[in-house]
């Protein structure tokens, strides 16, 4: 009976790798689908779909499409990649609403850091920091002191509650300890057009969504919010140079999968997303967003998942000291 039973254990181990062998020899047999928490058109949107077009030629036999999911500020989306059958057929795309959405949402039905297999990092997008073109201010070193003596007058917009550019301000009025007054909008298309208009004073906002402003000279541009300065606006300081040490702020996106999706799968996602943002393609329509795809050792599950949970760690503190909960 013993050896009976350990036959029929060995035999099961056998029969389970075989499948897994099976299962990802045979991945994909019908299209993928990858969920965009937001409406088409927007910067994450481009992002998927540029990714969904490279993997389809990274992929061997795989056909990947987009599905936008929007709503609930991306958990709508999120949410129903959580509940998805952890086959390999069903991802999500996300920014850094990942990270932000367990301290921004009282109720939230997923848990970023349980709730997924994580496939890789895809590019990160710096931010810019914009006044309007009348503000008395030239560079920085104008715009430190007059926002410490005129506070209580300076307006600074947004895209909406715990949206990139809310963050970044928020991080930014921590930086300088100074306390201006916020301007949410719905999206950061009105947010842009009230700047332009000068109906209020500062922005700031992603590279996607602000290039083609600064370069025509409607708002202003001070500083970059990366580490280090953009190809794409080479004569801007970042916020770094200027004394605010350590103020790096960008908007990623990543790549994830439903938790217990075979891992046979999720390498063969990793491989291809890998090879796709090496795809001349996706390079060129990166570059002309103002990013470029991430370094090949950020498209891994470890780095996504290490990059995710120190930006929960970073953004927590935050967003709970400005008292910012979305139901």
């Amino acid at each position: 009976m013993f050896r009976q039973s350990m036959a029929s254990v060995a035999a099961a181990a056998i029969m389970s790798l075989t499948g897994a062998s099976a299962s990802a020899q045979q991945y994909p047999t019908r299209p993928v689908s990858i969920v965009v928490p937001f409406a088409a058109g927007g910067p994450t949107d481009i992002v998927a779909r540029s990714l969904a077009d490279a993997m389809g030629r990274t992929v061997p036999g795989a056909n990947f499409v987009v599905d936008n999911a929007a709503g609930a500020g991306g958990t709508i989306g999120v949410s129903k990649v959580a509940r998805a059958s952890p086959d390999g057929y069903t991802l999500l795309v996300h920014h850094v609403g990942m990270a932000t959405a367990p301290t921004l949402y009282r109720k939230l039905a997923f848990d970023p850091l349980k709730d997924f297999e994580y496939v890789g990092l895809i590019n990160e997008v710096a931010m810019t920091l914009l006044v309007k073109t009348s503000l008395p201010v030239q560079g920085l070193k104008d715009l430190f002191p007059y926002l410490k003596q005129n506070a209580a007058k300076v307006s600074l917009a947004n895209a909406g509650i715990g949206s990139a550019s809310h963050l970044c301000g928020l991080l930014f009025m921590s930086a300088i300890q100074t306390d201006l007054t916020t301007v949410p909008y719905k999206g950061t298309a009105p947010a842009l057009a009230d700047l332009m208009g000068g109906q209020v004073d500062m922005l700031c906002d992603q590279t996607t969504n602000t290039v083609p402003q600064i370069k025509a000279g409607k708002v202003r541009a001070l500083a970059v919010t990366s580490s280090t300065r953009l190809s794409i606006l080479p004569d801007l300081p970042t916020l770094a140079e200027s004394g605010l040490s350590g103020f790096d702020v960008s908007v990623w996106h990543g790549l994830y999968a439903p938790k217990g999706t075979p891992k046979p799968v999720v390498d063969q996602l990793v491989a291809g997303l890998k090879q796709a943002l090496k795809d001349p393609a996706i390079v060129k329509r990166f570059a002309e967003l103002g990013t470029e795809p991430v370094a090949d050792a950020k498209a891994s599950p470890e780095a996504l998942r290490a990059h995710l949970a120190a930006e929960i760690t970073k953004w927590a503190p935050l967003i709970k000291k400005a008292g910012i909960y979305a139901d």
